[in-house]
């Protein structure tokens, strides 16, 4: 089995400027995660723009939809920011592509040493290999189904809008 990851940006891959106090994008760091992770798995992966996706565009999602419909692999992972995945997410399920793809993310840059964007992309690694054909968003050691899923901007953590809570 193949894996394709298309890399989008979002604070998973952003750095911290120490003169200017700001987040920036250089480079995916993808690849040196796969390395200390020990991966072995046929990844193959590819950087489609590296931008926040509170700046991501329609004509954006639209080249991810097209890259995931075109791409050899069945299965597929997209790191993506965690602000407006929900989003992408529901226009690639909308999309109706034959495939397994599973959106991930960070809330903390993992350049910071501390991010959950590890632990996200190997979860994301195991469910890509793993769940039916669909398209999902995995964060915090759980799948969603996209278009039942949302952000709880209170807590950081990705509900299941189909779940009741007492």
């Amino acid at each position: 089995m193949e894996i394709r990851i298309f890399v989008t940006g979002g604070t998973f891959d952003k750095e911290y400027d120490m003169i200017n106090g700001q987040l920036y994008f250089n480079e995916t760091h993808l690849p040196e995660m796969l390395r200390l992770g020990r991966c072995t798995l046929n990844v193959d992966v590819r950087t489609l723009m590296m931008i926040d996706s509170l700046e991501m565009t329609d004509a954006d999602r639209q080249l991810i939809i097209s890259q995931c419909k075109n791409c050899d692999e069945d299965h597929i992972i997209i790191t993506h920011g965690t602000d407006t995945m929900e989003v992408t997410a529901l226009q690639l399920q909308q999309s109706h592509i034959n495939k397994t793809i599973v959106i991930t993310g960070a809330l903390i840059p993992y350049k910071f040493g501390s991010s959950d964007g590890f632990f996200n992309l190997g979860s994301a690694m195991a469910f890509v290999q793993t769940l039916p054909k669909g398209v999902y968003i995995a964060m915090n050691g759980r799948y969603f189904r996209a278009g039942s899923v949302h952000k709880n901007k209170k807590t950081g953590y990705f509900e299941d809008t189909n779940e009741t809570y007492s």
